[in-house]
């Protein structure tokens, strides 16, 4: 609490007349609740208004996810919230909407007339370079197959939304989730990397295990492959493979 005060006292010093406040939670999913807690006791605009952004991941499952929902509901009101995924602000993603819906010759083929398949990849050539602590508690389902591939799945498969608004977007998104089955254990590969010793550099030669931050036999998956359907009229019969994985 004392280091809130510190810090409402220095921003105090900063600020002339009118004063918005901006907090970027890039924190632990953990720290969230005390955090915000903590903001909402000592750190508020007087002046101005107060918002506060949360970084993925939001929560470690449904349960967690949920309680972070109530709790920042109850200190917070809806539009000073905002909840993001920080890949969709890579140039690509953002893209992805005027690439569909701004280009004629994609209005009569982006469907199952004249795609097969769709195959969405996530890879990194690095491992956990001593951060397997933190990863090992999400595994790279959690950490990028259901925010960061769900994300762009979406972009790729939503109808064109009434407007570019932030609402109309998610209200398309949302459709496509609806729309999907879920998955079984069949349509999915799980893997964790192991070292190369013929390797030129030295992380590389170290397996997800061989790192110290790593609880000893740990089963997490660094490596997630799996296949979704969309059983809408202009997905159907066409399997969106998504993959994602460290070290490759």
């Amino acid at each position: 609490e004392e280091d809130f005060h510190l810090l409402v006292k220095q921003m105090a010093e900063k600020e002339k007349d009118c004063a918005n406040r901006l907090f970027y939670l890039a924190l632990p999913p953990s720290v969230f609740k005390p955090i915000t807690s903590m903001i909402k006791a000592c750190c508020m605009s007087p002046t101005g208004w107060t918002r506060v952004i949360v970084e993925k991941p939001f929560g470690k499952d449904s349960a967690s996810s949920a309680d972070l929902s109530d709790h920042l509901q109850k200190l917070f009101k809806e539009e000073q919230l905002y909840r993001i995924d920080h890949y969709l602000g890579k140039e690509m993603v953002q893209n992805l909407i005027s690439l569909r819906f701004g280009n004629m010759i994609f209005g009569p083929t982006w469907n199952r007339d004249s795609i097969a398949s769709v195959t969405i990849t996530f890879k990194e050539p690095f491992g956990t370079q001593g951060r397997g602590g933190y990863f090992d508690e999400f595994g790279i389902i959690r950490d990028v197959m259901q925010n960061h591939l769900l994300q762009i799945l979406c972009l790729a498969a939503m109808e064109k939304p009434v407007t570019t608004s932030p609402d109309d977007i998610r209200n398309e998104k949302v459709k496509v989730l609806k729309a999907i089955p879920s998955l079984s254990l069949s349509s999915c590969v799980l893997g964790q990397y192991c070292g190369d010793p013929d390797s030129d550099h030295p992380d590389a030669r170290l397996g997800y295990l061989e790192d110290p931050t790593v609880p000893e036999g740990s089963s997490c998956p660094t490596f997630a492959a799996a296949v979704l359907k969309i059983n809408n009229e202009r997905w159907d019969g066409v399997p969106f493979i998504l993959k994602c994985g460290k070290a490759l």
